[in-house]
């Protein structure tokens, strides 16, 4: 699953990332828009309200289920083809860095059908491009209803670019990713 927030992201994730339980299957790869200047404790303060295991991705890590990876600060986070972690520092995507966009397109390369693409509240189009790429692929897209949302233009990007995707609000989003990985 990948994530993509800017404003109002702490409090959307908080509604999101403590519903998922310590066995959660899926991976967990997060983008939020920050200061590139600035040490990030979006991980910690999240894996205080967390069972699963939430922490800032490190280059050339593998990917593993149940793990809340973060993109660091001023880093753009991919997902190489054997499913491990990278970080680049090439140029800001649409004066962010890191980039929703760059995140959900590798990895939307990566796990094709599998893959589970959400965009949060947000102040500017990233993450649009990406949805797009991930539902291409065959993956899910869900979009946080934009008139719920801290900040509205993200979200509605997203729909805007994407209209097949779901759009739900924040406890539906959890529900989602709850029943998407429970056996029938």
């Amino acid at each position: 699953m990948v994530v993509g927030a800017s404003a109002g992201a702490l409090e959307a994730l908080s509604v999101l990332l403590p519903a998922l339980p310590t066995d959660y299957p899926l991976p967990v790869l997060v983008v939020v828009h920050l200061p590139p200047d600035k040490k990030s404790v979006m991980a910690e303060l999240l894996q205080q309200k967390c069972r699963v295991g939430v922490r800032e991705a490190e280059d050339k890590e593998p990917i593993r289920a149940g793990i809340v990876y973060f993109a660091p600060p001023d880093y753009h986070l991919l997902v190489e083809p054997d499913r491990r972690l990278s970080l680049s520092s090439e140029e800001p995507v649409l004066y962010s860095r890191p980039s929703i966009d760059v995140l959900f397109e590798t990895a939307a390369d990566a796990y094709g059908p599998g893959l589970i693409g959400v965009v949060l509240t947000g102040a500017n189009s990233d993450g649009s491009r990406g949805l797009r790429a991930v539902l291409s692929a065959g993956g899910t897209g869900l979009v946080q209803w934009p008139d719920l949302a801290y900040a509205s233009a993200m979200p509605q990007a997203a729909l805007d670019a994407c209209p097949g995707a779901r759009v739900l609000s924040l406890p539906e989003i959890a529900t989602y990713l709850l029943e998407c990985v429970t056996p029938v």
